[in-house]
């Protein structure tokens, strides 16, 4: 990855953290890495969870930002979640997965999508 990439990503990464907070979200964890991956974002609303994957990008790029979270990274973020969910006990706590797609347009407007409940706990997973 090209620290332009890198750069890109942490932008957003800051965006994503600044619009939960605004929405009431506590944020937990930013970057939380375990052996199976890692998630951009853990934080917290009364007493639910968010895993939130963000996906950064400028419009000149294939495809959409979220269009990025397939099954495989789906597959991934969830047994990180689970990784966290069992280091921190907290298997009691309601979860879901989010995504938020940040695209960075060429007059320096940013626009922010956020989709709730982006995916489910695979099946294989579940606690």
């Amino acid at each position: 990855m090209s620290s332009n990439n890198i750069e890109l990503g942490k932008s957003g990464e800051k965006i994503a953290v600044d619009f939960l907070k605004k929405k009431g979200y506590r944020i937990i964890e930013q970057n939380y890495r375990c052996l199976f991956g890692e998630i951009d974002i853990i934080a917290k609303l009364k007493k639910t969870l968010i895993f939130a994957e963000v996906k950064t990008r400028y419009p000149s790029c294939f495809g959409s930002p979220q269009e990025a979270v397939n099954s495989r990274k789906q597959e991934q973020i969830a047994k990180t979640a689970l990784h966290y969910l069992a280091s921190c006990q907290s298997f009691k706590s309601p979860a879901r997965f989010d995504v938020l797609s940040i695209l960075f347009n060429s007059n320096g407007s940013k626009e922010i999508e956020w989709f709730r409940d982006a995916f489910s706990l695979p099946e294989k997973y579940s606690y």
